[in-house]
Protein backbone atom coordinates (compact mmCIF):
# COMPACT_ATOMS: atom_id res chain seq x y z
CA UNK A 1 0.00 0.00 0.00
CA UNK A 2 3.05 2.00 0.88
CA UNK A 3 4.22 1.83 -3.11
CA UNK A 4 0.75 3.28 -4.11
CA UNK A 5 0.51 6.35 -1.35
CA UNK A 6 3.95 7.76 -0.71
CA UNK A 7 6.59 5.68 -2.44
CA UNK A 8 9.14 8.36 -2.05
CA UNK A 9 8.64 7.75 1.42
CA UNK A 10 8.72 3.84 1.38
CA UNK A 11 12.00 4.53 -1.01
CA UNK A 12 13.53 6.29 1.32
CA UNK A 13 13.37 3.92 4.31
CA UNK A 14 13.53 0.94 2.11
CA UNK A 15 16.36 1.69 -0.37
CA UNK A 16 17.48 5.20 0.78
CA UNK A 17 16.45 6.45 -2.62
CA UNK A 18 13.22 7.93 -3.88
CA UNK A 19 10.93 6.29 -6.18
CA UNK A 20 8.58 8.13 -7.46
CA UNK A 21 6.61 7.82 -11.02
CA UNK A 22 4.09 5.67 -12.72
CA UNK A 23 5.67 2.57 -12.81
CA UNK A 24 6.30 2.38 -8.72
CA UNK A 25 2.70 2.70 -8.38
CA UNK A 26 2.06 0.01 -10.91
CA UNK A 27 4.59 -2.11 -9.27
CA UNK A 28 2.28 -1.18 -6.04
CA UNK A 29 -0.76 -2.35 -7.54
CA UNK A 30 0.94 -5.24 -8.69
CA UNK A 31 2.17 -6.36 -5.39
CA UNK A 32 -1.10 -5.90 -3.91
CA UNK A 33 -2.97 -8.50 -6.36
CA UNK A 34 -0.62 -10.92 -5.86
CA UNK A 35 -0.77 -11.08 -2.38
CA UNK A 36 -4.70 -11.45 -3.12
CA UNK A 37 -4.07 -13.76 -5.26
CA UNK A 38 -2.04 -16.21 -2.52
CA UNK A 39 -4.76 -15.38 -0.28
CA UNK A 40 -6.99 -18.14 0.01
CA UNK A 41 -9.97 -18.13 -2.28
CA UNK A 42 -9.75 -18.22 -6.39
CA UNK A 43 -6.59 -17.28 -7.64
CA UNK A 44 -8.18 -15.14 -10.34
CA UNK A 45 -9.21 -12.57 -8.36
CA UNK A 46 -5.91 -11.36 -7.73
CA UNK A 47 -5.69 -10.71 -11.64
CA UNK A 48 -9.02 -9.19 -11.69
CA UNK A 49 -8.06 -7.04 -8.75
CA UNK A 50 -4.60 -6.11 -11.32
CA UNK A 51 -6.24 -5.35 -14.26
CA UNK A 52 -9.31 -3.40 -12.79
CA UNK A 53 -6.81 -1.32 -10.66
CA UNK A 54 -4.11 -0.66 -13.73
CA UNK A 55 -6.53 0.55 -16.07
CA UNK A 56 -8.04 3.03 -13.69
CA UNK A 57 -4.76 4.48 -12.53
CA UNK A 58 -3.37 4.70 -15.81
CA UNK A 59 -6.83 5.65 -16.81
CA UNK A 60 -6.70 8.64 -14.54
CA UNK A 61 -2.77 9.44 -15.33
CA UNK A 62 -3.86 9.71 -19.18
CA UNK A 63 -6.42 12.71 -17.87
CA UNK A 64 -4.75 14.37 -15.25
CA UNK A 65 -0.67 13.34 -15.48
CA UNK A 66 1.80 14.03 -18.43
CA UNK A 67 1.68 10.94 -19.76
CA UNK A 68 1.68 10.70 -23.11
CA UNK A 69 2.81 7.71 -24.50
CA UNK A 70 2.08 6.40 -28.02
CA UNK A 71 1.16 2.83 -26.13
CA UNK A 72 -1.06 4.42 -22.90
CA UNK A 73 -4.48 4.39 -24.16
CA UNK A 74 -4.24 0.62 -26.30
CA UNK A 75 -2.57 -0.75 -22.62
CA UNK A 76 -5.39 1.10 -21.39
CA UNK A 77 -7.63 -0.98 -23.32
CA UNK A 78 -6.04 -4.01 -23.23
CA UNK A 79 -6.48 -4.13 -19.23
CA UNK A 80 -9.94 -3.08 -19.61
CA UNK A 81 -11.06 -5.88 -22.25
CA UNK A 82 -8.92 -8.39 -19.72
CA UNK A 83 -11.28 -7.22 -16.49
CA UNK A 84 -14.20 -7.39 -18.59
CA UNK A 85 -13.05 -11.13 -19.60
CA UNK A 86 -12.22 -12.39 -15.91
CA UNK A 87 -15.35 -10.88 -14.67
CA UNK A 88 -17.12 -13.40 -17.27
CA UNK A 89 -14.65 -15.71 -16.27
CA UNK A 90 -15.41 -15.68 -12.62
CA UNK A 91 -19.33 -15.20 -13.21
CA UNK A 92 -19.44 -18.20 -15.46
CA UNK A 93 -17.48 -20.35 -13.33
CA UNK A 94 -19.62 -19.37 -10.13
CA UNK A 95 -23.32 -20.51 -11.99
CA UNK A 96 -21.94 -23.82 -12.82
Amino acid sequence: MGLLFVPSLVGHLLLGIELTGVIVRVAGIALIALAVACWPGPPMLGMLIYNAAVALYLTYVGFCGDARGVLLWPVVILHAVMTVLLIRAMTRKVTH
